[in-house]
């Protein structure tokens, strides 16, 4: 009965439902989540360091940001899905391309009416913002092209993440710049440089996350190939690179009491990743354990959202 009521629904409709289901499966809450602080932290830290004569507020220019970046994070996930399709053939069978819960034809046209909508609601903000968000969909296409032109990109990890990671530094550009653009960071060195901080906060997550006790062959690990100690030493590398580049442009020895308490809390937050590190050192488990990296990415982001509606 339910395939005859599937079959009886207009095809776009059909369409639209597959795509629903896909983003419910592929895109998590926590995604959506993820993406959220990033731009509130971004853009809050952005203003706290290019030192404006206000304390930072979001805006209705803010939740647009939001909105771009959520959507564009959705059409980077549908571009792994189809540019990964062998790799989860094997090694994630259960993923909806592999298993015909959704096609590529589908996905493609889902990428489509996101790109119209991610770039409109940026030419509300700047052109430059909508130039930026070009450029985040067009290096996504481009990666997918790489990756099925050469073995190298796709098959080792390290070089893989040097090429793929520019499409973040690329949101950030776009978050930085809207704002920029809308008002609410002035433009100076230290607003380009909150990159930093949040390329080590997410890269702790990424090599977290690829870290193993256990040689996987044929996978995408990066303790493959640099060794479990190499991967997990530089997870906390990054953790720590993260938290330095905070300290460093919010200078909380700069700050009167108590709000120097507040800037001095991501130092403290180094005790996640470090939790993360002992326990997989002790714990007979093959895997590095991924919460502790991702409670200080989102412990990192809050904290420094709260830094930016309270510190001047």
């Amino acid at each position: 009965m339910s395939e005859l009521a599937d079959t009886s629904t207009p095809r776009p409709l059909r369409s639209v439902a597959r795509i629903a289901r896909f983003t419910a499966v592929m895109y998590k809450p926590h995604y959506l989540l993820y993406g959220v602080l990033w731009v509130l932290a971004l853009e809050g830290t952005a203003a706290l360091v290019s030192q404006l004569d206000s304390v930072w507020r979001p805006f209705g220019s803010t939740v647009v940001r939001i909105v771009v970046v959520a959507v564009v994070l959705l059409y980077l996930r549908m571009v792994d899905e189809q540019k990964d399709l062998d790799y989860d053939r094997v090694h994630n069978p259960d993923r909806p391309l592999v298993t015909g819960a959704i096609s590529a034809t589908e996905l493609r046209a889902a990428m489509v009416v996101i790109a119209i909508v991610s770039i409109g609601a940026s030419l509300t903000l700047s052109a430059g913002s909508a130039a930026l968000i070009v450029a985040v969909l067009g290096y996504g296409l481009a990666l997918w092209g790489l990756e099925a032109i050469s073995a190298t990109v796709r098959t080792d990890i390290v070089l893989n993440l040097v090429v793929t990671y520019p499409v973040q530094l690329l949101v950030t550009a776009y978050v930085v710049v809207s704002a920029i653009g809308t008002g609410e960071v002035r433009p100076c060195w230290q607003a380009a440089a909150v990159a930093i901080i949040f390329a080590g906060a997410f890269l702790q997550f990424e090599f977290a996350r690829k870290t193993s006790k256990v040689v996987r062959p044929g996978e995408m690990y990066y303790s493959n190939a640099l060794g479990t100690g190499g991967s997990a030493a530089a997870s906390l590398l990054c953790a720590a690179v993260a938290v330095l580049g905070d300290l460093a442009l919010v200078q909380p020895w700069n700050h009167p009491m108590p709000q120097a308490l507040i800037a001095w809390i991501p130092l403290v937050l180094l005790v996640i990743p470090a939790i993360g590190a002992r326990n997989f050192r002790r714990v007979s488990a093959a895997d590095y354990p991924v919460l502790p990296a991702v409670g200080f990415i989102l412990a990192l982001y809050i904290t420094l959202i709260v830094q930016s509606l309270v510190l001047r």
